[in-house]
């Protein structure tokens, strides 16, 4: 199997800059050991001007059967674990290798040129052989969507020999266009075993993990989300519909995040004062605050935290002794880390600070025993059908003290100018209350999960429409404060006895 890496540079930003984000120097030859043969590092060219990377990996293929599946059966049979095109063809096999010599490349780290990690670079990639079930059309609608400027994958002919013959199901991949490199590398990881459809490997409940984490950025909203995820996850359906939620989960928190038609931060329109009013995200965050103060809250939960603005304003207050923000977004966490410094924070601050990944659409034992938790602009994200699996999550098993739930108010829209009639505040809302509908489903929820709710006004209170954001605060009921349960009916034969002595 054998996969080039190529860039072009100048004087000033040299194309052996390759060599520090690979972690291999353009001077060596380097072999590394794998399950199934051995990986090869090596530069075919290394100038200013011009830098190639070569992956050759040599595999083995006793060392494949011997960590496969026993054959078994007729001698033919196992004979025929021997004769397979795994050492000619890119697959899973250089997938893997490609994770373990190139690690810290595939996590975008570089201490040496952290500025050439994070920027572009004119990158072409080129593979001679790689399976393609779906032919050279698939592998264009594959790469395609991912910023390449060329696909090009050219069939290749069965034997040249004997052109009548046809083609087979390889294609030669050369891809050229400017992108991260770790970006580059990940959409091969995940992309390389998708064409193949196929793992050389079982495909356990981890490997949903591993490809969130490496289409991270891209998988989320690419058009054949749902063909890689099962491909990738070797057609196992239960292990599919986990990621295809998950990935549902990212996709709306990234949007979320960009801010696409959103009016987080808009101000009253409709104000005649000279001062500079205040956002309504900040008006939104100091509510916030001010509940979590009153209720003695020292434990906090902010649940879809975003970006960490709320997670920031919160670790500001010694008064919250742990704060953790919890978002399904890696990319939202890893913005949230850098607006909060944590590389630099102090040990004090750092010791009351956690970052989670998880989904609130599933319970979390991290996520138990909390004094409050916060829902700040989250449940209008979520498909109706999946409110009950957010609500039994939050208050059924995580149960804090107190649950502060803020949401767009709907009647307020028409207060919006910029806002066109019948349309929500984000491209990705689900749907917006009114203040009925919420108070509706807030009451519901309390009564079931056991906990009283009040209302309060976040911003402006229209005397017509009401405020533009509502807030719920649910306080989680004491045994004393819950109703006793009615007593059981007495038996037959009771009621009659009573019936006749009355």
């Amino acid at each position: 199997m054998f996969l080039t890496i190529s860039t072009t540079g100048t004087p000033e930003r040299p194309a052996t800059d390759l060599g520090f984000l690979l972690h291999k120097h353009p001077d060596k030859a380097q072999r590394f050991s794998t399950a199934h043969g051995t990986a090869h590092v090596f530069y075919p060219e290394a100038s200013a001007e011009r830098c190639t990377a070569a992956l050759l990996l040599e595999v083995d293929p006793v060392a494949l059967v011997r960590r496969g599946k026993s054959g078994g059966g007729t001698p033919d049979a196992a004979l025929a674990q021997y004769v397979n095109d795994r050492p000619y063809a890119a697959s899973s096999l250089l997938a893997v290798a490609m994770s373990g010599v190139f690690r810290s490349a595939l996590r975008g780290v570089c201490a040496a040129r952290p500025e050439r990690a994070g920027a572009p670079l004119p990158l072409r990639v080129e593979i001679p052989a790689m399976p393609a079930r779906g032919g050279a059309e698939l592998v264009r609608k594959l790469f395609g969507p991912l910023g390449w400027s060329t696909v090009g994958a050219e069939p290749v002919a069965l034997d040249e020999r004997f052109p009548e013959w046809g083609e087979s199901r390889y294609v030669r991949l050369v891809l050229e266009g400017e992108l991260l490199l770790a970006d580059a590398l990940r959409q091969l990881y995940v992309l390389l075993p998708v064409l193949d459809d196929a793992k050389h490997y079982w495909v356990a409940p981890d490997e949903v993990d591993k490809l969130l984490r490496a289409g991270e950025g891209w998988l989320a909203g690419h058009p054949e989300q749902k063909l890689i995820t099962s491909r990738y996850l070797a057609r196992r359906w239960g292990l599919t519909r986990q990621a295809m939620e998950r990935l549902e989960l990212v996709r709306l928190a990234e949007a979320d995040d960009l801010g696409v038609e959103d009016l987080d931060n808009a101000v009253d329109e409709r104000t005649d004062t000279e001062e500079k009013p205040v956002p309504l995200a900040e008006q939104r965050r100091a509510a916030i605050l001010s509940v979590l103060r009153d209720h003695g809250a020292s434990r906090v939960l902010d649940l879809g935290c975003g970006q960490g603005q709320l997670v920031q304003a919160l670790l500001k207050e010694t008064r919250f002794t742990e704060v953790v923000g919890v978002d399904v977004s890696a990319r939202a966490l890893a913005v949230a880390a850098r607006r909060l410094r944590v590389d630099r924070m102090g040990e004090r601050l750092a010791a009351r600070l956690t970052l989670l990944q998880g989904s609130l659409a599933y319970t979390d034992k991290r996520l138990a025993g909390y004094d409050a938790a916060v829902l700040s602009e989250v449940v209008e994200h979520v498909d109706p059908p999946r409110l009950p699996a957010l609500e039994y999550a939050v208050f059924g098993a995580a149960r804090p003290g107190t649950v502060i739930v803020t949401t767009p108010n709907a009647e307020y829209n028409v207060r919006w100018e910029s806002l066109p009639a019948g349309r929500v505040r984000h491209s990705d809302h689900r749907f917006e209350w009114t203040r009925r509908e919420f108070r509706e489903w807030s009451v519901a929820v309390a009564g079931r999960e056991g906990y009283t709710v009040e209302f309060l006004p976040v911003g402006p209170d229209d005397p017509e429409v009401g405020p533009p954001t509502q807030m719920a605060v649910f306080t989680r009921a004491t045994p004393a404060d819950r109703p006793a349960p009615a007593p059981a009916p007495a038996p037959a034969e009771n009621k009659k006895k009573e019936e006749k002595a009355a």
